[in-house]
């Protein structure tokens, strides 16, 4: 079967055997996109969060077949070196990540966060930042949370200037 989506701006399709097959696998496997991380398998830890239509989804329990016709990011497509995105940008100075394996997952649920809550609170943090961290770097991903609203907020009053 053949599934069509555009991943990180780029139109792509694959052919699948297995309609049911998670999108991780073919993100980190047919793709070769390795920073969505596989974490547990049950959609539980976070670690495999990818964005599809804007929406922050883990992508080891999402078919691939849901994917067909889709816009999707993942770590890979959210900034660059060069232009990091504000989460991105955030997570470097508040120096977030300890091993960083989990990383990749809790960015792209705190970008999609930003999009529906622009200035969070600890407690909106709480109740949609539910990744888990196995090195519990949870108070400095608060900072940078706190810290990559207030670039967002710089970056989008820029553009509206």
């Amino acid at each position: 079967m053949k599934i069509s989506f555009t991943i990180n701006g780029t139109q792509r399709s694959v052919d699948i055997a297995d309609e049911n097959t998670p999108l991780l696998w073919v993100i980190r496997d047919m793709l070769d996109l390795k920073g969505t991380k596989f974490g547990c398998g049950k959609a539980a830890c976070g670690a495999c969060t990818i964005h599809v239509d804007g929406q922050a989804i883990r992508s080891c329990s999402y078919a691939v077949k849901f994917a067909q016709g889709k816009q999707i990011t993942t770590i890979e497509g959210l900034g660059s070196e060069d232009d990091p995105h504000p989460v991105q940008q955030a997570w470097i100075e508040e120096i977030v990540p300890q091993c960083g394996y989990c990383q990749p997952g809790f960015m792209m649920a705190t970008a999609a966060l930003l999009e529906q809550v622009p200035d969070p609170t600890d407690e909106d943090i709480d109740k949609n930042i539910v990744n888990v961290c196995r090195c519990a770097t949870y108070y400095r991903m608060r900072k940078a949370i706190h810290r990559a609203a207030e670039l967002k907020g710089r970056s989008s009053n820029t553009i509206n200037s």
